[in-house]
């Protein structure tokens, strides 16, 4: 019988693979990266002697285990499952598209260095008398859970608060300021921190706080050390450590124009 192949199959075949790519990007950022393979391997050894060679025996051991190792999957991933049905559901993920249809470069550039420049400033200010420091900058996915494990501000960005809140004798200075919608929500938060053990171990608890977070969500997260004065910055599961402000700057406006997905 000849294979037929036609138009269905080829958005089929697509689809899986827009899903295995997303699956993938949401694995690595999240330090998980080792248990994608692992899965990608036992399915690829599932489809071959299920459907391929049609060994009855180990397929039918597989079939089984596939319907439990689904439900532990499920059960181990609860966070990064959660993760992805936010990003795909978020209404901001589909900001891009009024872009097509309006052009506001000039006023989104303008917005972006109201809230960019204040925070750069006060991180160049606390770089310069190893303040230590950690801001985390909300993107598409909602930080509200983490807002509440602190105290609530909703204020405007200035430098001078910033600063103040992040000064060795503020109580709130040990925890993470949290920015969202253009404005300071909350200081003094707690956050996932990272088990990565890709992390230099001259790397502090704020670090691997940023990493954390940077990993269990989509949000950016700035760090000061107060040990060395270096500006760091976490993004989708990476640390860039030892940013110039002009680094930090850059990094930063191309979030703030960036389309959040």
């Amino acid at each position: 019988m000849p294979l037929q192949f036609g138009i269905k199959d080829i958005i089929d075949i697509f689809l899986v693979a827009v899903l295995l790519y997303y699956i993938y990007r949401l694995m690595k950022e999240s330090g998980t990266i080792n248990i994608f393979y692992g899965v990608m391997s036992f399915i690829v050894v599932w489809v071959l002697a299920s459907e391929i060679f049609e060994m009855r025996l180990i397929g039918t051991i597989l079939d089984k285990f596939m319907s439990i190792g689904l439900l532990i999957l499920v059960i181990l991933f609860v966070d990064q499952i959660k993760r992805f049905l936010v990003e795909l559901g978020s209404h901001r993920r589909w900001r891009f598209l009024a872009g097509l249809f309006h052009h506001h470069k000039e006023e989104m550039d303008a917005d972006a260095r109201r809230y960019v420049m204040p925070i750069v400033y006060a991180c160049m200010s606390m770089s310069k008398s190893k303040t230590g420091a950690l801001i985390v900058i909300e993107q598409s996915i909602p930080l509200d859970n983490y807002e509440k494990t602190g105290d609530i501000i909703d204020a405007d960005i200035n430098t001078r608060l910033i600063e103040n809140i992040f000064f060795k004798n503020s109580p709130l200075h040990d925890g993470a300021m949290i920015i969202a919608h253009d404005r300071i929500k909350a200081a003094g938060c707690i956050l996932p921190v990272s088990h990565d053990s890709d992390v230099p171990r001259a790397l502090g608890l704020r670090h691997r706080s940023a990493l954390g977070i940077a990993q269990a969500t989509d949000a950016a997260a700035i760090v000061v050390s107060e040990e060395t004065g270096n500006i760091s910055l976490a993004h989708r599961g990476r640390l860039y450590t030892k940013l110039t402000t002009t680094e930090l700057e850059h990094r930063l406006s191309a979030l703030a124009m960036a389309p959040k997905r």
